[in-house]
This record gives C-alpha cells, sequence and structure tokens, in this order.
C-alpha cells in the first residue's frame, strides 16, 4: 500500500506558508551581502598596502549594501572632522538586490505548482500581497540587523534615509516579484494599460539617448579619463577598484545623460550647473574618469543643444504608442492617456535622478547630479507639449485609414451590380471566323450582313399556307439583322439565328407569349395564321433602357419540313436548328440578370 506524504506547506496551512516566505526574503538578503562581502574582502586580500583590519573590510560591505538600497551613508573619518554625507547610489549596485527579491517573491507565489490542484486547499495559498508582504518582512528583518551592525563602522547609515528608500525598494522589488508570477497582468481599463506600456517605452528610450549621449561625450574626452583613471590608484588592485566603480556608476551616467536634454541638466556642486545652453559657474569636480565627460565652462553649441533629441525621441514614442491604441476612443480620452504616460515617465525619471544623485561630501558637494523634482517636471513637460499632439496626430490618421470609401454614382446608364451601366457602351460585336460554324454559345458569330433567310414552306395537306411568309419576311429575323441598332440589333441578330428552321407551333399550344412582334393563333383550326398587331402598351421602344428590336412572325403549327435548306439557310451556317431543345425559348432568356429593367437589390445600391 503507497502512502502519499503531504507536502509541509499543505501540513502547517497557511502560516507555514508564510513562515516560509519570510525565510526566502531572509535567505534573498542574505545572498546579496554575502555576495558583496565577498567582493570587498577579496579587494581587501588583494591591496598591497591595506590600511584597515577584517572588521572595518566587513563594516564597508554592510555600509555598500545598504547604500544600493538608496540608503546615504556618513563617513566619519574626514580631515575636518565633520561628517560628510555619501549618497551617489551606484545603479549597477542596486541591480543585484532587486534582482534578488524579485526571484524571491516570484518563487513564493510558482511555489503552489509543487502541489496538486486536487490537494491544495485555500488556507495553503498565498494572496499576492501576503506573499509580497512576508517575503518583503524577512528581507527588512536582515536590513534592519545590518543598519544596527553598520552604525559602529566607519560608514555607518543615515536613519532618515534608510527608514524610506530601503521600505520602498524592498516592497518594490517584491511586488515586481509576484506580479511576474501572476503573468504580468495589466490594468483592466485599456486607457491605464495603454499609458504604462508608453510610459515604459518612452522612459527606454530617454535613458538610452541619454547613454547614447554620455558616451560619445565620454570618448571626446577619452584622454582626459584615462589620466584621472591613472592618477586615482597606481597599483593593478586599485586600479580594479576604480573600475569596477566605474561600471557600477554606467546607469547613472545614462540617467545624467537624460536629464541633460531634458532641459533642467545637472549641479556640480553648490552654485554650478550644466545645462546644453552651458555651463554656469564653477564647478567642484573632483577628479574621476567618468566626470571627464562633462562639458567644458562656456555657452553651448549646437553640439550640446542636439542631445534634446533623447526627450522628443521619448515623447514622439510615448504619442506614437498611445495614439495606435487610441484609434477608436475619442479625442479626450486618447488626451488624458497620453498626459497619464507623461506622468508616470516623469515619476519614473525623478526617482531614479534623485537614486543618481546626491551629496559626495560637506561643503560644496552636497549638491551632486540631477536635481529630481526638475528632472520630472520637465519630463512631463515633453510628454505634454509633444506626446498628447502626436497622439492625437496618430488617433486622426488612423481614423482615416479606416473609414471607409463612399461609392461614386456612374455619370449614365443604369448602375446594377455595382458599376455595370447599359447605355454607356455598345456591345461589343465578335469577328467573324474564317470558316466553320460555331460550336459553343460564347463562340457564336454574326454576320456582318444581312442574310436572306427563306421561311420552310409547309408540305401539302398541313393546313399551313405562305400567307404567312410575307409578315415572317417583313417582321421577321431578316429585318433586325441589318439595321437593329445596340442592344435590340444584337439581341435580334442572335435570336435569328437560333430561330432558324424551327417549325410552327400548335395553333392552341400555350408556349407562345404576345409581346411585341409576337402573335397569338387566331383559333383553333389550321390555316394562315396572320401576325398579331403590336399592343400600344407594349410597343417597340417604350421599355426603358432597350432599344427597339425586332419583330418575329408568329409559329405556325405543321411537322418541321424535310426539304433541304436553301442557300444561306442555319444548317449552311454551322447552326443547329434547335441548339437548347427548348421550343419556349424567349429571345432574351440569354440575357443575365444583369440586363433586367427591375432596380437592383438595396444592398448593391
Amino acid at each position: 500500500m503507497t502512502h502519499v506524504t503531504e507536502h509541509p506547506l499543505i501540513q502547517g496551512g497557511r502560516s507555514a506558508a508564510l513562515a516560509a516566505a519570510c525565510v526566502r526574503g531572509g535567505v534573498a538578503a542574505g545572498l546579496g551581502l554575502g555576495a558583496l562581502a565577498v567582493l570587498v574582502v577579496a579587494g581587501w586580500i588583494s591591496s598591497p598596502y591595506p590600511d584597515s583590519g577584517p572588521g572595518d573590510t566587513l563594516h564597508l560591505a554592510a555600509g555598500l549594501w545598504l547604500l544600493a538600497h538608496g540608503v546615504d551613508l556618513v563617513r566619519t573619518d574626514t580631515l575636518s572632522g565633520l561628517p560628510a554625507p555619501l549618497g551617489v547610489v551606484p545603479l549597477l549596485l542596486t541591480a543585484l538586490p532587486v534582482w534578488l527579491l524579485h526571484r524571491a517573491a516570484r518563487d513564493t507565489l510558482e511555489a503552489r505548482h509543487l502541489l496538486d490542484a486536487d490537494d491544495a486547499t485555500d488556507r495553503s495559498r498565498l494572496s499576492a500581497s501576503a506573499a509580497v508582504g512576508a517575503v518583503a518582512g524577512g528581507y527588512l528583518l536582515v536590513a534592519g540587523a545590518v543598519v544596527v551592525y553598520g552604525g559602529s563602522g566607519p560608514l555607518p547609515a543615515d536613519l532618515i534615509t534608510a527608514g524610506f528608500w530601503l521600505p520602498a525598494v524592498v516592497v518594490g522589488a517584491a511586488g515586481a516579484g509576484v506580479w511576474t508570477a501572476l503573468g504580468r497582468p495589466w490594468p483592466g481599463r485599456r486607457q491605464a494599460s495603454a499609458s504604462l506600456r508608453a510610459a515604459w517605452l518612452g522612459l527606454v528610450t530617454l535613458l538610452g539617448g541619454g547613454a547614447v549621449a554620455a558616451a560619445v561625450s565620454l570618448a571626446w574626452h577619452a584622454d582626459e579619463a584615462q589620466a584621472a583613471y591613472a592618477g586615482i590608484a597606481g597599483e593593478w588592485s586599485g586600479r580594479l577598484a576604480v573600475l569596477l566603480l566605474v561600471l557600477a556608476l554606467l546607469p547613472n551616467m545614462a540617467v545624467w545623460g537624460a536629464a541633460y536634454g531634458l532641459g533642467p541638466g545637472f549641479t556640480l556642486g553648490t552654485g554650478a550647473l550644466a545645462t546644453p545652453l552651458g555651463l554656469a559657474g564653477d564647478p567642484a569636480v573632483p577628479p574621476f574618469p567618468l566626470l571627464a565627460a562633462l562639458p567644458a565652462e562656456g555657452r553651448g553649441s549646437w553640439i550640446h543643444w542636439s542631445v534634446a533629441a533623447a526627450p522628443l525621441a521619448a515623447a514622439l514614442v510615448q504619442g506614437h504608442r498611445v495614439g495606435r491604441s487610441a484609434r477608436i476612443w475619442a479625442a479626450r480620452d486618447t488626451a488624458l492617456t497620453a498626459l497619464g504616460a507623461a506622468w508616470a515617465c516623469g515619476t519614473a525619471v525623478a526617482v531614479l535622478a534623485a537614486a543618481a544623485g546626491g551629496p559626495l561630501g560637506g561643503g560644496r558637494l552636497t549638491a551632486f547630479g540631477p536635481v529630481w523634482w526638475q528632472a520630472g517636471a520637465a519630463t512631463v513637460l515633453w510628454g505634454a507639449c509633444v506626446g498628447v499632439p502626436v497622439a492625437l496626430g496618430v488617433r486622426a490618421w488612423g481614423r482615416r485609414a479606416l473609414r471607409p470609401k463612399p461609392l461614386s454614382e456612374p455619370s449614365g446608364g443604369v448602375r446594377a451590380w455595382g458599376r455595370l451601366t447599359l447605355r454607356s457602351k455598345p456591345l461589343p460585336v465578335p469577328v467573324p471566323e474564317p470558316s466553320g460554324g460555331v460550336r459553343a454559345w460564347a463562340r457564336r458569330t454574326l454576320h456582318p450582313e444581312p442574310l436572306p433567310l427563306p421561311v420552310p414552306s409547309a408540305p401539302s395537306g398541313s393546313g399551313v399556307a405562305g400567307a404567312g411568309a410575307a409578315p415572317a419576311a417583313a417582321n421577321g429575323p431578316t429585318a433586325g439583322l441589318g439595321h437593329g441598332p445596340g442592344l435590340g440589333g444584337l439581341s435580334g441578330r442572335l435570336t435569328g439565328l437560333l430561330r432558324l428552321g424551327r417549325p410552327a407551333g400548335p395553333a392552341g399550344g400555350g408556349g407562345s407569349k404576345s409581346g411585341p412582334g409576337r402573335a397569338e393563333p387566331a383559333g383553333p383550326g389550321p390555316g394562315p395564321v396572320p401576325p398579331a398587331a403590336p399592343d400600344a402598351s407594349t410597343a417597340e421602344g417604350t421599355r426603358p433602357g432597350i432599344p427597339p428590336g425586332p419583330s418575329w412572325p408568329a409559329p405556325t403549327s405543321g411537322p418541321r419540313p424535310t426539304a433541304a435548306p436553301a442557300a444561306g439557310s442555319g444548317s449552311e451556317l454551322g447552326l443547329d436548328d434547335d441548339p437548347y431543345g427548348d421550343s419556349a425559348f424567349e429571345p432574351y432568356d440569354y440575357l443575365p440578370a444583369a440586363w433586367e429593367s427591375t432596380p437592383p437589390p438595396e444592398g448593391n445600391r
């Protein structure tokens, strides 16, 4: 008998799940702190002239770990004896604890995949808020212990910034991990979702442009950067430490470049400001390789102004993204969505600017880097002035492309099946073949001149006199073959050829119909049947859109003549006497439905 062992989370219920999530948060904090401590201890060991012991090295690692979370440090061993703050956060160093927190929260919420869907109970599952709180709580417990431990070292933490930035970073990273575990859902409202997506694209574009601008400036001042790098440390261990610090500050350089392109620029100490218009004041710049890329003193030129292409491109991307999503929205909703994207992007830029800058010491170095509220306000202004009009323009263009084009009324003729007209052009007459007959309906040829088509004579005793030949000759096919204009001439020719050699029907048959040029039998009995006079209401030429056609003789009764056809008859032309086998064939039966005089359906107009 197999015994199924339940998962510990199921056995303990919700309390065990919360405890496991809290442990995950503490483990994430320990991994980040341990990795940074190993790096600092390795640098201390490789230094040929260490000026401190292992205790100070661990305090330094704890201080750097807190600095990576946005906590300001305070230097106590200064030459003047006054404490000097240190608040410039290496943003690349922040990536390590943020990634660990993100992974811990994501794995906590995804731990349910280890459980069977049938065995898992509601009490053993954590909600999103509970997972964030448990992971962040375990992480903050370790962080509080580190703050207490670092207070006795050379770089103690500032308690005010530790109480604000440390919980904000931890909760934000844990929330991002839970959001990833849930499948990265966006808000239910389309406007909010489009606003956040556009803000993200604008932020990436802005930071990318700032990084390009900073890299170009650093390459332009490569000699000064190399001299500063060589002057800081002479041995290889010191140069390696400086190189690692430069790499950790590269994201800060991108944020500085973005703030420079936005317009407010950044401060280089109290009383010094660098903007695209120029460098004002006396900058207090310490020797460092990345600071060699700063613009020179004096007024700015077109090279410095070209950095404004970064925020311009970001605003264009934001507006285009919102406009593409707002093709079916109202103009007011589109404008509000674009403004929301501008505010979201401005908030993110303000947070990054606050982290990328800060104090570097006392005195004039208390203000160094971009001013967070100025950078955020400039980002919102760019998005409102450029992004909103672009969003409205893209929306208008998209609605114009989706708008159906109205069908124009044809100038002449009768509209049927779209733009088919009856009076615009005459029907083309096919070219006759050089020899042979016509085997198919589409290839039936017409002789260009009238053909003498004799009416076959009835045999003796049949009761049919030749008196009907005169009317047939006058109103028969021969009359319509030569002078029938347009549709009437063509229909007369085709029908005349189809009627060749057809015998006269019985006098009382119901297959004949009255109409223009048709004759009804006068009554039963043998004898010649004269053609009936055309009715005034259905006279030729009164049907709209149809020119007058030929009149035809009335069918006569009697057997089909057996005499040889005369010259110019249908047999010589290669035509079958009755190609369709239908004695009730009408002259206009072959015409398509589009030639009907009835108006087209309502849907085709």
